[in-house]
């Protein structure tokens, strides 16, 4: 099978909650990339779907706002009711460039059942000092319960195998949107899952609306749910040590 055969077999989510002044850039980008491209729309009051109109392009739409955790899952379950061997989700405010997504696609044909994250660089990171620094705290805190450093744990740029879509089990209630990302990498680390990270770039958002992601009330409740997951394992000082050492070294 060739490159463009083989990115055919991968599907495109892009959940979508007030991008009307961005949504269609992007999913227009990432359908020159990709054949099946699916937007959620999670019950969008401000045009979103409208933006949309004439793409071609899947488009779902939640009759009210599921949060971005409920929206993935409903994008992932039609993925791979279609077949998906994998699924690749990008944020729908314009801050990832769909033409990366190559990037993704080609790391999958040598390893088809890793998890890839889109790790943007340090210095674009920093940006945002105090996004950057709550970023860290998360990375931490994922890391260690994952028992490997984890870098740009935040990253809604990724490429989850079908394999792990399967065997996922992981609360996707609104009040954890942002927690289920975070969960996602643990899991994926516990059950022995490669995960790789593909680097990216990262652009300013473009659109009028701040970010969804609250840096405090998001990150506590992502240090809320590590923790007991560490805690469960007894502290998992072995953890602990595979992130210290992993940050010496990095």
């Amino acid at each position: 099978m060739d490159m463009s055969g083989f990115a055919q077999s991968y599907w495109v989510v892009i959940p979508a909650y007030n991008e009307a002044a961005t949504v269609r850039d992007v999913a227009l980008r990432a359908r020159r990339q990709c054949l099946h491209v699916l937007v959620v729309d999670d019950g969008s009051t401000d045009g979103t779907v409208e933006a949309l109109a004439d793409l071609d392009v899947t488009l779902l739409r939640n009759e009210r706002n599921l949060g971005k955790a409920g929206s993935l899952c409903r994008g992932f379950e039609a993925a791979l009711a279609a077949g998906a061997a994998g699924v690749i989700t990008l944020d729908a405010d314009g801050q990832h460039a769909p033409e990366e997504i190559p990037l993704f696609i080609e790391q999958a044909r040598g390893e088809p059942k890793a998890f890839l994250i889109g790790a943007r660089r340090r210095d674009q990171r920093k940006l945002s000092v105090w996004r950057y620094a709550a970023n860290r705290i998360a990375d931490f805190w994922i890391g260690w319960a994952a028992g490997a450093p984890i870098e740009d744990s935040q990253s809604g740029f990724r490429l989850y195998p079908a394999a792990l879509l399967r065997a996922l089990d992981v609360p996707h209630e609104r009040a954890r949107s942002f927690v289920f990302e975070s969960e996602v990498v643990i899991e994926a680390a516990r059950r022995a899952m490669v995960i790789r990270n593909v680097s990216i770039t990262v652009v300013p958002r473009s659109g009028p609306r701040p970010s969804h992601f609250r840096p405090v009330l998001d990150i506590v409740r992502i240090t809320k749910m590590v923790a007991w997951k560490i805690l469960s394992r007894g502290l998992s000082l072995s953890g602990l040590w595979c992130v210290l050492r992993g940050a010496v070294s990095a």
